[in-house]
């Protein structure tokens, strides 16, 4: 697993910068990265660089592209072209990033905390000092969850659905930091509950380090438990727990901590008013968390939008299927906001077609470079605790706090909307949909169906929809994709090169490929 061992030589320009509004520069080596409480700054920046970007861009639309809601147009060169046809193979090299960015990442928090750790019990630093330390620490060990998380959510099955304890159902751990060249000490994979041991743990620690520097009186120490926070705080802990334990299937804990996120009074549902600005300003009262970023921080920004459209209004790779059009009521905001009507010239013939414009891209982080559809990320809105709350509550038969939650979302959303109450299996299925509404293009698409234990066919039959002439400039391998459910491709295969790299996991290959 070479790529999983990365020097912190190769790192080191990520994380140079002391101030999140510059660039990350410059060039650090193992023994003199992290001396003092300015470096664990400046690295610590580094790291919330790596999670802005795991939480955007390819990261997220790779497997929203492979789902049921977007369907290849024939001039998008083939972008995307092996996820949207299904024709996945383990030596995909546009699938390697997916495993090994995150293990790249883990290796520079690996780095990192021992030397906090040092500074940390250093004696001449300040309480205050101390307090700070610790909140990077914390930060770090939120980080290291989320790319454990990241990589089980897309390289492991569903929980509920495996038994957790078989070895080749997790992701290798590492949890230090060591170089080696030595292809035997390399880790297999562990277990999904081995896995989420770790995650839990490093979740546990960060609540503990964040509200400690929350309840400091530091000045602006509880800014981040506002909305549009730039950096993490506990309710950004308690939402990644609350998401983790509906994966889980643990409704109980799910419910308390998206619960414990909403029930803090800092946030609230943005309404159909307003709801526009979370997309084109990324911002809103609902965003939890959206990592910082800038137009001098431009270029290393992923452009989200351009998986989907280009700055050409006459250009898109992907436009939406009829299953998500048919998804939305006419006075939902998100059907207006979402798709876009577009003249799309493809061999010479002009034709209307659905096209997917929630990232249109913020014009502040706009260079005037072409197809600059740049967004921040927003992982984690109040939105999805709702919905978490609405989902486990309706597997759990607590039927009226599932409607409630159901109908907050929906009040918010559509403009006279009148309430409803649902029981049983179609109080589920109303869950379900209000999640693929909400979410379609945020990432989530393949891990809930996945979850769910459910299947997808692509529905291309636009008639109805008024766009009855669009299946002409549709690639036809991308119109004709079905998953049944429990099919393999739901769960990614780990990448050739790192079999090949790795003995440890020669034969722990994920099933069907």
């Amino acid at each position: 697993m070479k790529k999983l061992y990365f020097s912190i030589l190769a790192a080191s320009s990520l994380f140079a910068s002391c101030d999140m509004n510059q660039l990350p520069v410059g060039s650090l080596n193992d023994e003199t990265a992290i001396i003092d409480k300015l470096d664990a700054l400046k690295y610590r920046n580094g790291i919330y660089y790596t999670v802005r970007d795991i939480t955007n861009s390819d990261y997220l639309y790779d497997m929203e592209i492979q789902a049921d809601m977007f369907v290849g147009t024939q001039i998008n060169d083939n972008r995307l072209g092996v996820i949207s046809s299904g024709n996945i193979y383990s030596s995909d090299q546009d699938l390697e990033g997916l495993w090994a960015d995150p293990y790249f990442y883990i290796a520079a928090v690996n780095y990192f905390l021992p030397n906090v750790e040092r500074l940390i019990a250093n004696e001449e630093y300040s309480e205050t000092d101390r307090i700070e330390l610790r909140r990077y620490r914390g930060e770090a060990k939120w980080a290291r969850a989320y790319y454990y998380y990241y990589l089980i959510d897309h390289f492991s099955p569903a929980y509920a659905l495996c038994n957790p304890d078989d070895e080749l159902t997790g992701v290798p751990i590492v949890l230090e930091y060591s170089p080696s060249d030595r292809y035997e000490t390399y880790p297999g994979r562990s277990s999904l509950n081995e896995v989420y041991k770790v995650i839990d743990k490093d979740l546990e620690d960060a609540y503990i380090d964040i509200e400690a520097y929350e309840k400091s009186g530091i000045k602006n120490a509880t800014e981040n438990l506002a909305p549009n926070a730039a950096y993490l705080s506990t309710n950004t802990v308690l939402a990644l727990q609350a998401r983790l334990a509906l994966l889980r299937e643990d409704y109980e804990t799910a419910i308390s901590k998206a619960e414990a996120v909403i029930g803090s009074g800092k946030y609230s549902l943005t309404g159909t008013t307003n709801y526009p600005l979370i997309w084109t300003k990324d911002q809103g009262s609902e965003i939890i968390f959206r990592p910082y970023g800038d137009l001098a921080q431009s270029a290393a920004i992923q452009s989200m939008g351009s998986a989907w459209i280009s700055a050409n209004l006459d250009k898109a790779d992907y436009v939406a299927t009829s299953n998500a059009l048919e998804m939305y009521d006419d006075d939902d905001i998100r059907l207006e906001w979402f798709f876009e009507p577009r003249a799309l010239t493809v061999n010479g013939q002009s034709v209307v077609a659905p096209c997917f414009v929630k990232y249109p891209g913020n014009t502040s982080l706009n260079t005037g470079q072409t197809n600059d559809l740049k967004n921040l990320p927003k992982p984690f809105r109040l939105s999805e605790m709702y919905l978490i709350v609405a989902e486990a509550a309706a597997m759990s038969s607590q039927n009226d706090k599932a409607n409630s939650a159901l109908n907050a979302i929906r009040k918010a959303r559509i403009d006279g909307y009148a309430t409803e109450n649902y029981g049983g299996q179609t109080l589920i299925n109303e869950v379900r949909k209000e999640r693929a509404r909400e979410l379609i293009g945020e990432g989530f698409r393949i891990s809930d169906l996945r979850r769910w234990n459910l299947g997808f066919a692509r529905e291309t039959s636009y008639t109805e929809l008024e766009y009855e002439d669009v299946t002409s400039i549709l690639v036809p391998a991308s119109m004709s994709v079905s998953y049944p459910a429990g099919d393999h491709r739901f769960i990614l295969p780990i990448p050739t090169a790192e079999i090949q790299a790795n003995p440890q996991i020669a034969n722990q290959q994920n099933p069907g490929y």
